[in-house]
């Protein structure tokens, strides 16, 4: 009986299958796109007549019922995103000088043509907008895609195989993550590796003594995707413990080796313990970390508190937990809080906000011993035999910086520990640089003399300095140091570097802890800080960023005759 005979047949699998549907679907695609393409919705209004605005102002203007901030400069109109992208502050309330609008809170700069970031601290530049004037009338044209979009990320190019260099990141601060973006934005192909000895990717740390309850999700920089997108390779858990600057190698804790082109040191600061007996007890606390800020936050509520030092830290960490605490006491070795920076007599204020809210203060004292049992500690006996209740100790004395590892290298460092660097970031070793907590650099407004400040906005500025360098840019350290400290709804703002001030010249209240204070050496305004008293410490920084001076009578003069220098 005859048969069929059958033929053998290899079916497509089913990848196959996909992989030409794909191909089809693309190629579709591609045609549609061509024959078809749907036109970019641009929404257009008059905000105003050219006319309405003064040179020199700035008002916000609402489109689709979204606010864009519109800026008229030497007779020409732009537009940029509202909002600072740092924290998200008004920027109309802010100052508008020399082709660039300051925020009025925190001292970031953007270009007022391009919403470009001009000084930190902040990671995304602003959106910027079509303006024209046309028949007496200021139109605005919006992309409806970037509308709800306030911020923008700067352009960056990505990793190129055949780019064989290797810069290496150590640490995993602002620093750090601003100078991995600015190689990229700069053109720079090669491998980028941030590594930092930390669990996380780079976060708000700020954040954490001013709100101990939050989530790192919450308080990142950057989305991890971030870092994936534009070849950013992130390593935690990796910590230094060596660098050979002959051969260019950084050895790491796990055993492992890194060669390096660039070397960018940012290890940050370590927070100091006390030394006295007692300290290895497990509810005696140390803030650097989300853990720490977390187990802090656990173990205070319901508690007696004693916070060692007052550090701003300390003073933050004590405001956040007076509420839920059943006690908070602070212990600080001077006369009132921050006398050294602030002065007594707004220390003093401070420090009687802190009382109204039941925080008891010994100040003029130091613990000489921390008791517990079982481990944990119990109460803390002062240098003037008072005893404490203490159910957890926050110890916030100060830190130092986290060099050790350069031991034994070319490196040059201060007796304390600093890198020393020029105004290019650059250490005494060539390709490598050095930026954040652990510098001591040359500050302009300190006649370049070296200093250590450990300010966020500060490694900002830095990580960008050493990256423009790194690509042959010769950019110096031109910035005006900016701080802020948060406590009970209320924002102490502080610009400028006044080590050494000689008289304090205060406008405003004190006591209502709403004023100016102007820090004065050899007759001229070397700082200020203030309380309720927006935008005056922007204004004064960017009169001193702009390399004027203020003097002691223009200080003393409330109608503010030093404006005009902005």
């Amino acid at each position: 009986m005859g048969g069929t005979k059958s033929k053998s047949v290899d079916l497509p699998t089913l990848s196959s299958f996909e992989a030409k549907d794909n191909q089809l679907h693309n190629d579709r695609q591609k045609r549609r796109s061509k024959t078809n393409k749907e036109p970019e919705t641009i929404f257009e209004k008059e905000v105003c007549l050219a006319t309405e605005m003064q040179d020199e102002e700035m008002r916000e203007v609402e489109i689709q019922n979204r606010k864009v901030l519109l800026i008229k400069s030497n007779g020409e109109f732009s537009a940029i995103g509202h909002l600072c992208t740092h924290y998200g502050s008004p920027l109309v309330k802010g100052i508008l000088s020399h082709g660039k609008v300051r925020c009025p809170r925190h001292g970031a700069c953007f270009n007022i043509k391009t919403g470009d970031i001009e000084e930190y601290p902040c990671v995304d530049g602003l959106q910027s907008f079509k303006v024209e004037v046309q028949n007496g009338k200021v139109i605005l044209s919006v992309s409806a895609k970037v509308l709800d979009l306030n911020k923008r990320t700067l352009n960056m190019v990505t990793r190129s195989p055949s780019d064989k260099g290797v810069i290496l990141l150590i640490g995993g601060g602002p620093a750090s993550l601003v100078c991995a973006e600015t190689l990229r934005q700069e053109g720079y192909k090669g491998r980028i590796i941030l590594a930092t000895k930390e669990m996380h990717f780079p976060y708000d740390r700020p954040k954490l003594s001013k709100h101990l309850d939050s989530h790192i999700e919450n308080i990142l920089l950057r989305k991890p995707e971030f870092y994936s997108m534009h070849a950013i390779e992130v390593f935690t858990d990796k910590e230094a413990t060596s660098v050979n600057t002959g051969k260019r190698k950084v050895s790491f804790k796990d055993g492992t080796i890194q060669h390096y082109d660039n070397l960018l040191i940012a290890t940050g600061s370590i927070p100091r313990m006390v030394d006295c007996p007692g300290a290895d007890l497990k509810n005696v606390c140390l803030l650097r970390t989300p853990e720490d800020a977390k187990k802090i936050n656990e173990l205070s509520a319901g508690s007696n508190v004693v916070i060692i030092g007052t550090s701003f830290i300390g003073m933050e960490v004590a405001a956040f937990v007076a509420e839920n605490a059943k006690s908070v006491t602070v212990i600080g070795t001077s006369e009132v809080p921050y006398q050294h920076v602030l002065g007594i007599e707004i220390g003093k204020a401070i420090m009687k906000a802190f009382e109204e809210e039941a925080v008891k203060f010994y100040m003029l004292d130091h613990v000489t011993e921390l008791r517990g049992e079982d481990g944990l500690l119990k109460e803390i006996e002062l240098a003037s035999g008072n005893v404490l209740p203490a159910d957890i100790c926050v110890v916030g004395i100060g830190v130092t910086p986290a060099t050790d590892f350069l031991k034994g290298s070319r490196i040059k460092t201060e007796s304390k520990g600093t890198i020393v660097v020029n105004e290019f970031m650059q250490t005494s070793v060539a390709k490598v640089f050095a930026a954040g907590d652990v510098t001591s650099f040359p500050l302009p407004l300190h006649k370049n003399q070296s200093v250590n400040i450990g300010h966020w906005q500060l490694a900002h500025r830095q990580g960008h300095v050493a990256a423009m360098n790194m690509q042959r840019k010769k950019i110096g350290i031109r910035t005006v140091p900016f701080f802020w400290t948060f406590f009970y709804g209320k924002s102490l703002r502080y610009a400028g570097y006044g080590a050494g001030y000689e008289e304090v010249i205060i406008h405003g209240t004190i006591n209502e802890l709403k004023f100016v204070a102007f820090y004065i050496k050899e007759d001229k305004v070397v700082a200020v800080a203030s309380l309720n008293y927006d935008p005056v410490v922007a204004q004064v920084a960017e009169v001193l960023a702009l390399g004027k001076t203020i003097s002691k009578s223009e200080a003393e003069d409330e109608d503010r005759p030093w404006l005009k220098n902005i």
